[in-house]
C-alpha cells in the first residue's frame, strides 16, 4: 500500500511517479559505486510509489544490475590481480544468489514485510560500519583458506539473493579474508560478482512473475545512467558524508517499515 498521496503514485498513473523512480535509480547506482547502499535508497521508494514489498525487492535487483555492470566495467583495469578468484567465485555465486531468490519467492508476502525492518537495519549496520569493515579488509590480520573464503561467498550470495542492500559490503570484507590486493582491486571483483548475483536472481524473479515492468524500466533506466556517471561523481562527491546521509536514511526506513509489523 503506497504511503503518498495517490497523485503521486503508480496506483495514480502518475508522470511525476515514473520520473521519481528514474531519479532513484540514478542516485541509487551513483551510492553504490560510491559508497554502497544504493537499495536503501531505491526500495524504499519503489514502496512508496504503491509496489508491494516482495515485488519491490525483485524489481529493484533487477533494475540495478546494469548500473552495476557500467561500474564493473569502469573497475575492468583494477581486475588483473584479482581475476584468476573470479572463476573460482562465480559457482558459488550463482549457486547462493539461486537459493537466495528461491527463498524471496517462497516467502509469504506478510511475513517479508516483516522482516524488511530488519533487513533494512542489518544494511544500514553494514554502511556504518565500512570503514571498520574496509580497515581489516586492507589490514589482512585474519587467513582463511580459499575453499572457505568460497563457502563464505556462498552464503553472502544467498543473502544477495534474497535481499541485496549492503552485499557489496560483506563481499568486501569476505574478500579481505582470503585475497590479497588494494580496495580497488577487490572492488573490482566485487563488482562483477555483484553482477552476477542480481543477473541470476533477475532470470528466476522474471520467471517468477513477481516483476512490475514499468516502474522496474524506469528504474533501470536511472541506474544506467548512475552507473556511466558515477566515475565522475565519485571524484566530486565526499564518499564519507555520502555513507552517513545513507546510515541515516537506512535508519529512518527502519523505523518507518517497522510500522508494517504493527499495521494489519
Amino acid at each position: 500500500m503506497p504511503f503518498l498521496s495517490p497523485a503521486f503514485t503508480l496506483d495514480g498513473q502518475s508522470p511525476l511517479a515514473l520520473i521519481g523512480l528514474f531519479a532513484a535509480g540514478l542516485v541509487a547506482s551513483s551510492i553504490n559505486a560510491v559508497a554502497g547502499g544504493g537499495s536503501l535508497l531505491s526500495f524504499p521508494v519503489l514502496v512508496a510509489l504503491g509496489v508491494p514489498p516482495l515485488p519491490a525487492n525483485a524489481t529493484n535487483s533487477v533494475a540495478l544490475w546494469p548500473g552495476s555492470l557500467s561500474s564493473a566495467f569502469g573497475f575492468l583495469d583494477q581486475l588483473e590481480r584479482t581475476r584468476r578468484y573470479l572463476w573460482a567465485l562465480v559457482p558459488p555465486t550463482v549457486l547462493g544468489s539461486l537459493l537466495g531468490a528461491w527463498l524471496l519467492v517462497n516467502t509469504p508476502e506478510r511475513l517479508f514485510a516483516m522482516v524488511v525492518p530488519a533487513l533494512i537495519l542489518l544494511a544500514t549496520l553494514l554502511l556504518a560500519f565500512q570503514p571498520r569493515i574496509r580497515k581489516h579488509v586492507l589490514g589482512g590480520k585474519l587467513r582463511v583458506p580459499t575453499a572457505a573464503g568460497a563457502i563464505l561467498q556462498f552464503l553472502v550470495s544467498v543473502y544477495g539473493g534474497y535481499f541485496g542492500a549492503g552485499m557489496g559490503i560483506v563481499m568486501l570484507a569476505v574478500f579481505g579474508l582470503f585475497i590479497q590486493g588494494t580496495l580497488h582491486e577487490l572492488n573490482a571483483l566485487k563488482a562483477w560478482l555483484g553482477v552476477a548475483i542480481n543477473l541470476v536472481a533477475s532470470f528466476f524473479f522474471l520467471g517468477e512473475g513477481l516483476l512490475w515492468m514499468v516502474p522496474g524500466l524506469a528504474v533501470m533506466l536511472g541506474a544506467i545512467v548512475g552507473g556511466y556517471l558515477s566515475a565522475r561523481l565519485s571524484q566530486r562527491l565526499d564518499p564519507e558524508k555520502l555513507r552517513k546521509a545513507v546510515v541515516a536514511l537506512g535508519a529512518l526506513m527502519t523505523l518507518w517499515f517497522s510500522r508494517s509489523i504493527f499495521l494489519p
